[in-house]
């Protein structure tokens, strides 16, 4: 039961990075696609439906570890609560921003909100690689669980590389769901800018996995690595010859393989101690009773169908593309 419940925490944080990934992809693109107000409210009408659903993952994934690995969450959120806590501003400003940037008719007024997601977006998905990264490959935990030394210990070489990895996968992902969903001018940049950037902004994150292999890789993690090369090798083609739709399928492939390497490397530990192998936190020793992971396996049973339904329905409601012909004058009150 324990094993299952990390693949579960696994899975959840796939759904995170790949619906959410997009989303800050779209922020953190926003003053690069959207030249103008209409464009800038093309850009955030894709994802206006969706983006506080996308966020639900990250809400039950926290959950699921709190309760079916409370020595896990604990020693992680403690150890790691400075970047968590810029973390989290980031996701409220965000939030906050995309509420609030057309209560007012300003272009000042729009343009701090602007500028919120566009910072809130970068933020956000630098924080979350530098937290999994982190995770990965462990922290300074003593017999107890507890953080030695520094409160930024979670910030080394190897999590910044992740946040870097991390925040490039987004950007690209962000491009290619851009190129899906608009049409005309901004449609056109968005394919170019994907192209364009891919090379570079994806060469953290193969190199994270390289790096993750080399020390803690099995064969199958190795075979997962290869297929983030292959499938986002594949994404790109079919972008270039304008199949949006599987290249943002094949994106998605590249993100599971992603999780797959990098959970399935960090297996069985949950946290890994950097003092002392023996300290570390493992699927054995932080997970909590076999009541409480019964229990959960039940509950997950009958919730988890009716959010994928009705997440599912939200987006087949708004699977269809928008262009400036779609966004009305901007109202003005009298």
């Amino acid at each position: 039961m324990e094993t299952f419940w990390f693949c579960v925490i696994a899975l959840l944080w796939l759904g995170y990075l790949f619906l959410e990934g997009f989303d800050f992809g779209v922020g953190m693109l926003l003053p690069v696609l959207g030249r103008d107000e209409t464009e800038r409210r093309v850009l955030i009408n894709t994802i206006g439906p969706v983006w506080d659903g996308n966020e639900v993952w990250l809400l039950v994934a926290g959950g699921a570890t709190f309760a079916a690995f409370p020595g896990w969450y604990a020693s992680l959120f403690s150890s790691a609560y400075l970047p968590l806590v810029l973390f989290l501003l980031a996701l409220i400003g965000r939030g906050v921003a995309f509420e609030y940037r057309g209560k007012v008719d300003s272009v000042r007024w729009r343009r701090v909100w602007d500028t919120v997601i566009f910072v809130g977006s970068w933020v956000a998905t630098l924080g979350v690689g530098l937290v999994l990264t982190a995770n990965v490959f462990g922290l300074p935990l003593d017999a107890n669980g507890d953080r030695v030394g520094s409160p930024f210990a979670a910030v080394t070489l190897e999590s910044l590389l992740g946040a870097l990895a991390i925040a490039g996968y987004a950007l690209v992902h962000g491009a290619v769901f851009l190129s899906l969903k608009t049409e005309g001018e901004v449609r056109e940049r968005a394919r170019a800018v994907a192209l364009r950037v891919a090379p570079v902004a994806l060469l953290p994150l193969v190199v994270l996995l390289l790096l993750v292999q080399l020390r803690f890789g099995t064969v199958w993690t190795y075979a997962a690595a290869i297929g983030v090369a292959l499938a986002a090798f594949g994404a790109l083609a079919r972008l270039a010859l304008r199949r949006e739709g599987q290249a943002f399928a094949l994106m998605g492939v590249a993100v599971a393989c992603a999780v797959v390497a990098l959970f399935g490397a960090l297996y069985p530990n949950v946290l890994p101690s950097t003092l002392d192998p023996a300290f570390s936190l493992t699927v054995e020793n932080a997970a909590s009773s076999p009541y409480t992971l019964t229990v959960m396996t039940w509950v997950a049973a009958f919730g988890t169908p009716a959010v994928l339904v009705y997440q599912g329905w939200t987006y087949w409601v708004f699977r269809k593309r928008i262009g400036t012909r779609h966004i009305p004058q901007v109202h003005v009150p009298r």
